[in-house]
């Protein structure tokens, strides 16, 4: 049964990795190991689980069937396995969570080192990703997302700041040559440094102030994906380039230094913090239950 199980995870692991390289590389094992586990197992049940070409390795409709069956399957096992945590003095295993850059760069480094010092035993691994992903199909354990992306079937537990700002600002070469604008509408004459979502929109500017909303579709010479390019788009601001709009928390640093200066601060919208997100439908694993219980305390 134990090479039985080996050559399942095996399969799950070249499935969702698009690859036998890169499925054993994420898990620590050879690329010809895994070749041999998907043969043996394809042997067994009698029919191709994958369709392999020099590109890419995809499930047929079999292996997707056998996918399907498995996941569940195996996090049932997971989860009698973690079940016995409740005897320790501490948890011990993995937890996986699945954050957007904004938390992992404002939210959890105030959580983290206490955390790891508070449970030794626990592993934890961050994903950062911009897009709204089914947290359990990647293999994480939850999310932290904004309310307004929260599943309805989820339950969500406060995270960090409650409160958080986006802010405008513009170094000072840039103002002191173009000007500082007096009212959002004016955008439309700047140079805007714009971030793209990984689905492709870009992302508006939205501004407040005694009841009036206004969403600024400006343009200018840089976009940037969200995420991982951020924080270029910033450097950008900061050598005179354009306004960048983003979390105030992020520019803080650069306001501080004198980089880049408040724009519009009396516009600037206010929206409620980031929630930690797990499904109450499915086993929760100890190592999440000592992360729900760490934040909740601090």
């Amino acid at each position: 049964m134990k090479s039985d199980l080996n050559d399942l995870k095996a399969f799950i692991a070249v499935a969702q990795a698009g690859g036998f390289r890169s499925g054993a590389k994420e898990s620590g094992a050879s690329a010809s190991g895994y070749s041999e586990a998907i043969r043996r197992l394809e042997i067994k049940t009698g029919v191709r689980l994958l369709h392999r070409t020099t590109r890419s390795v995809v499930p047929t409709e079999a292996g997707q069937l056998l996918l399907s069956r498995l996941l569940p399957a195996l996090g049932e096992v997971e989860a009698a396995l973690d079940s016995v945590n409740q005897f320790r003095d501490k948890p011990v295993g993995t937890l996986k969570l699945n954050v957007p850059m904004s938390a992992a760069r404002l939210v959890l480094p105030a959580i983290i080192p206490g955390f790891l010092a508070a449970y030794p035993d626990v592993q934890l691994e961050i994903v950062t990703e911009e897009s709204f992903v089914d947290i359990f199909a990647a293999g994480c354990d939850a999310g932290i997302r904004y309310d307004e992306r929260l599943e309805q079937d989820m339950i969500a537990v406060p995270v960090g700041a409650r409160i958080q700002r986006f802010a405008l600002a513009a170094s000072p070469g840039y103002l002191q040559k173009h000007g500082c604008p007096k009212h959002p509408q004016e955008l439309m004459q700047h140079a805007c440094i714009r971030g793209r979502f990984p689905g492709g929109n870009l992302a508006v500017w939205e501004f407040e102030k005694e009841g009036e909303l206004l969403r600024i579709d400006a343009s200018g010479p840089l976009i940037v994906r969200i995420g991982g390019a951020v924080d270029l788009g910033v450097d950008a601001a900061a050598a005179d380039c354009g306004l960048v709009y983003l979390f105030e928390e992020w520019l803080q640093p650069r306001f501080i230094s004198g980089e880049l200066v408040p724009v519009l601060e009396d516009w600037w919208p206010a929206f409620s913090g980031p929630f930690l997100y797990y499904s109450g439908r499915r086993f929760v694993p100890a190592s999440l239950r000592a992360f729900i219980d760490y934040i909740k305390a601090i």
